[in-house]
Order: C-alpha cells, then sequence, then structure tokens
C-alpha cells in the first residue's frame, strides 16, 4: 500500500485519528443534505482550504489531490448533464471535489497504523456478531492506498496513449486500466497470503 501520510507537527497532525474521521463524517452528512443550496459547499470549500494552510501544506498540495480526482470529477457532471441544468451539475461536481479534498486531508495528516486502530476500537462491539474489525479496518486502509495507485495506472496510460498518438477512446484505456488494477489486486492478495492474511 502507498504511504499517504506526510510528517508533520501541525494542530491536525497532532489531532487524534477519530476526530478527524468524525469529522469526515460530518461534513459528507453537510454536503448531502445541502440540496441544491451552494452557499454550504462554499462555506465548507473554504474552511477545507484554511485547513490546508494550517496543516502546512501549500495550493500546490490541494490541487494535486484534486487534479488526481478529475476523472472521477469529469464522469459525475458527465452523467449529469442530461439530466440536469448545468447548475446543478457544476453543484454536483464541487461537492465531489470538497469531499474528496477532505479525505486526501485526512490520509495526509493521519498514519495509516492511526487510522486502523481508530476504526478497528470503534467496530469492536461488531464482535459480539462475529465480525472481525481487524479484517474491516485493514480493508478500509487498502481501498485507500488503492486510489492513487489506480490513479497512477489511468495517467500512465493516457501518457502511453498520447506517446503512441493514440486519440481518446473509452474502452482504449478502460481494459488497460482494468488490466494493471486486476495485476496489482493479484499481487496485494499475494503478498497479504505470504504475510499470514487470509
Amino acid at each position: 500500500m502507498i504511504p499517504l501520510y506526510r510528517a508533520g507537527t501541525s494542530p491536525l497532525h497532532r489531532a487524534p485519528a477519530w476526530t478527524k474521521l468524525l469529522a469526515l463524517i460530518v461534513i459528507a452528512a453537510l454536503v448531502a443534505g445541502s440540496g441544491r443550496d451552494p452557499r454550504t459547499t462554499a462555506i465548507l470549500g473554504a474552511v477545507t482550504v484554511a485547513a490546508y494552510a494550517v496543516a502546512g501544506f501549500g495550493p500546490a498540495v490541494l490541487t494535486r489531490q484534486l487534479w488526481m480526482a478529475r476523472w472521477l470529477i469529469v464522469f459525475v457532471a458527465v452523467a449529469q448533464l442530461p439530466f440536469l441544468p448545468w447548475t446543478d451539475a457544476l453543484i454536483g461536481c464541487a461537492r465531489i471535489a470538497l469531499l474528496v479534498a477532505v479525505a486526501a486531508l485526512v490520509t495526509l495528516t493521519t498514519r495509516t497504523t492511526d487510522m486502523m486502530g481508530t476504526i478497528t476500537t470503534a467496530l469492536g462491539p461488531l464482535r459480539h456478531a462475529g465480525v472481525a474489525p481487524e479484517r474491516i479496518a485493514l480493508t478500509l486502509s487498502l481501498a485507500i492506498g488503492a486510489v492513487p495507485v489506480v490513479s497512477g495506472f489511468v495517467r500512465t496510460v493516457r501518457e502511453a496513449r498520447a506517446a503512441r498518438g493514440g486519440g481518446f477512446g473509452l474502452r482504449a484505456w478502460i481494459v488497460p486500466v482494468l488490466v494493471l488494477t486486476l495485476k496489482y489486486a493479484d499481487d496485494l492478495a499475494d503478498a497479504l497470503t505470504a504475510r499470514g492474511v487470509e
């Protein structure tokens, strides 16, 4: 798994993992419940930009996180435009960008071990139902780590097609990305098995 954490001494770095995860959940709930009103998204966006500054990250770091999620944002826009006014589609894209930025900030300021520990503790009561919190925490951590990996695959395939003079074709780049992703998943499964994780 690719570690996203960047060491630092800011208040956000020192804050407990559970407070940052709770803040992420609250922000997601506020965004989801804001309806078509863009004011909530705008306010939370401003708070997010300020939070990046408090964490010691400049605009370049925030821009890079959004750039990595650009295809997701484009997909959301394309999916919404045929059915919604362009203003509503724009608000929807802004919400996705906001959530991506906030989630990235959490991972940038939180060690993976701290995040897994928090998730494991929160899901502790599920042990009585036969659920292993450690497995869920590991799965979530692996999912977070896979985001930049898959984004890298998309970038690699796009650059390879550009070098060969190939145009933009949905099937032409989805198939290579899918193959690379499946290979990554297979290699990851082998690595986990070698470490005794079933």
